[in-house]
């Protein structure tokens, strides 16, 4: 069993900054990508960023570009999502999530996925 743990959530004022994290732990697995999610009261859920592991490259949705930055480390399966100039409109359950497939905007292609942390800008 693998499980995907995200922390780092809470509340912050409009243009504050805050870090998630998220850790794998079970058996061992490999990824193709993993990326961050985030659902908003009332939306579908939307792709926000993913790393993919063997070249790098980075992926995000254009209203976080510049704001956001992801991170890992493959070996440890581990992803960060540093937010920075956070916006009201940000609020939303994030979630980390790991694929083996090479689409890494594609929610429907992560098989992993952890329970959310919730992230509120307040105005």
């Amino acid at each position: 069993q693998v499980q995907l743990v995200e922390s780092g959530g809470g509340l912050v004022q409009a243009g504050g900054s805050l870090r998630l994290s998220c850790a794998a732990s079970g058996r061992t697995f490999s990824s193709y990508a993993m990326g961050w999610f985030r659902q908003a009261p009332g939306k579908d859920r939307e792709f926000v960023a993913a790393i993919v592991w063997r070249s790098g490259n980075t992926h995000y949705l254009d209203s976080v570009k510049g704001r956001f930055t992801i991170s890992g480390d493959n070996a440890k399966n581990t992803v960060y999502l540093q937010m920075n100039s956070l916006k009201p409109e940000d609020t939303a359950v994030y979630y980390c999530a790991a694929t083996t497939w090479n689409t890494p905007r594609d929610a429907s292609k992560y098989r992993y996925w952890g329970q959310g942390t919730q992230v509120t800008v307040s105005s």
